[in-house]
């Protein structure tokens, strides 16, 4: 049977709802967030591995109430480094209110010269090889608003828009730097925590993920990416999960 490992299994306080559909015992994946003015980064925190083999089952939380609490104890969860800096080179797609506000994607496509998937898989190995970055200038309407960047429908929305029409694009994130993290917030149901950070819905994340693998592996075979298995594998684990080699041999087949 295919599959998932979480990596990062945790002991916490947190309880986690009965799902309808019996899941994988998937753990709370604990994000760091660092938000200044404009940007907001994202860092995995770091948590002793436990290596498990899980069903890759689904399932979902249709009440939305995940039992965290503002406030809770992060006893058990060691202090993650700083995010790295940008990788040098990469693409910057800069986008602001107006941007965001209209839904224009055009600011992406001018930072990468992707104004269609026939040019994106032309440059697939380039975009590898470079990656994609975000700054959202974006300036709130209270100056004391205290959300995150993430919290806000507008740029959750406008990120909707570019995951629908990109959905390959996490691969190809600047991952180093925090934006893979990031850009799961943008579209995974999460909560925020004074003391973790963006707490994410875990059953959300795993549909996440295994969508993206899917897509992300036949993007990277289409396009004659060498070891397209071991690409998507290290995209599933920069956001927690070990992918079994027993999906991807169900997928070729």
């Amino acid at each position: 049977m295919a599959t998932i490992r979480p990596l990062y299994p945790l002991s916490s306080p947190l309880k986690q709802k009965q799902s309808i559909i019996p899941s994988s015992s998937t753990p709370w994946i604990y994000f760091k967030s660092n938000l200044d003015s404009t940007v907001s980064s994202i860092q995995l925190h770091t948590i002793p591995y436990q290596q498990r083999q899980v069903a890759a089952g689904v399932a979902f939380n249709p009440s939305g109430n995940y039992d965290l609490s503002l406030f809770d104890d992060e006893n058990d969860i060691q202090k993650a480094p700083p995010p790295m800096p940008p990788t040098e080179g990469r693409y910057e797609v800069v986008i602001d209110n107006d941007i965001i506000r209209r839904l224009d994607l055009s600011p992406f496509e001018s930072a990468t010269g992707i104004i269609s998937p026939i040019s994106a898989n032309a440059n697939s190995k380039e975009f590898l090889e470079h990656t994609i970055g975000f700054t959202i200038n974006y300036t709130r309407e209270d100056e004391y608003d205290p959300r995150e960047l993430s919290e806000f429908p507008d740029i959750r929305l406008w990120f909707i828009r570019l995951d629908a029409v990109y959905p390959w694009l996490p691969v190809v994130l600047d991952w180093r730097a925090g934006e893979l993290a990031r850009y799961a917030a943008m579209l995974v149901p999460h909560q925020m925590s004074m003391r973790m950070g963006v707490v994410f819905n875990p059953e959300a994340l795993e549909l996440f993920i295994m969508q993206k693998v899917f897509v992300v592996y036949s993007w990277l075979k289409e396009n004659d990416i060498p070891m397209p298995r071991l690409k998507t594998k290290d995209m599933a684990r920069m956001l927690g999960f070990g992918i079994g080699d027993e999906l991807f041999d169900l997928i070729d087949k």
